[in-house]
């Protein structure tokens, strides 16, 4: 049973937004927000297993995000390099396995492959898989899953969920600057032969916007919504605890009647 109650083995994502803000609201410059933002990130994942949650998605860097002016791109790509670097090994001591989803040739050199070098050895973490999105669009990844089908028949929901898992790009350095590898044939190898990711069970966004942002939009079918005013910088683990609780009070219908009406009907 988790601290908050109610059940375990959860999956929760998180648009983390607000880190410019958060800058601006200090005469900062949007770089140290999101040097903030990695803290907030240390302190979610270090709360996340004793909440019950066993899956931890954070969406990190969109595939619109490269729209972003060219030296907070640099920046973002520097502090997700350190970040890996700095963290690795405290994720692995603490039992946390680490993937990464989302295109990866359009990284900066070596980045991808530190990425899979970190995603190897935490591959063996059975406490919290924490997966980290980046160029990444729920859209493409549909996309991308769809043109890798090739039977006649339409795939089954679960065979479609697997095509999904395997739908990140990740194509050798030397193909840099040309057209992406299809999906079907270099498939993003960080959960493959792995157990299947769960759909989302709670979906979170700070900074009081309200809206998906092309993330998982797919696994999401049927998670709850929780949208808080609080900017990413500051979000933490009393955050993280209020968000599960109101979760925990909502009845998850799955487009039936729920329990007690279902057995009203039965009577």
């Amino acid at each position: 049973m988790s601290e908050v109650g109610g059940q375990d083995r959860l999956h929760v994502a998180i648009i983390m937004d607000g880190n410019g803000r958060w800058a601006a609201g200090r005469g900062l410059p949007r770089t140290a927000g999101h040097r903030a933002g990695a803290d907030a990130v240390q302190r979610v994942v270090e709360a996340a297993p004793a909440l019950g949650i066993t899956t931890l998605t954070l969406f990190a860097f969109s595939s619109d995000n490269w729209r972003r002016p060219h030296d907070e791109v640099v920046g973002l790509m520097s502090l997700l390099r350190r970040y890996l670097r700095a963290e690795l090994a405290r994720l692995v001591d603490n039992g946390v396995r680490l993937t990464v989803i989302g295109r990866r040739d359009r990284l900066p050199d070596g980045l991808g492959e530190e990425i899979t070098e970190a995603e190897r050895r935490s591959a063996l973490g059975a406490r919290l898989h924490l997966r980290i999105a980046i160029d990444y669009s729920a859209r493409d990844a549909i996309a991308s899953a769809a043109a890798a089908w090739r039977e006649e028949r339409p795939p089954t929901r679960e065979e479609f969920r697997r095509l999904l898992e395997n739908a990140g790009q990740t194509p050798n350095p030397g193909n840099r600057g040309q057209t992406p590898i299809p999906a079907g044939q270099t498939p993003n190898p960080g959960n493959r032969g792995q157990t299947p990711i769960p759909d989302v069970d709670l979906l979170i966004r700070t900074s009081g916007e309200k809206r998906l942002s092309d993330f998982l939009l797919w696994e999401c079918a049927y998670a709850e919504l929780c949208f808080v005013d609080a900017l990413w910088p500051d979000f933490g683990a009393a955050d993280m605890r209020a968000a599960l609780a109101d979760f925990h009070q909502r009845e998850r219908r799955y487009g039936g009647l729920g329990d007690s009406k279902q057995l009203t009907a039965a009577e």
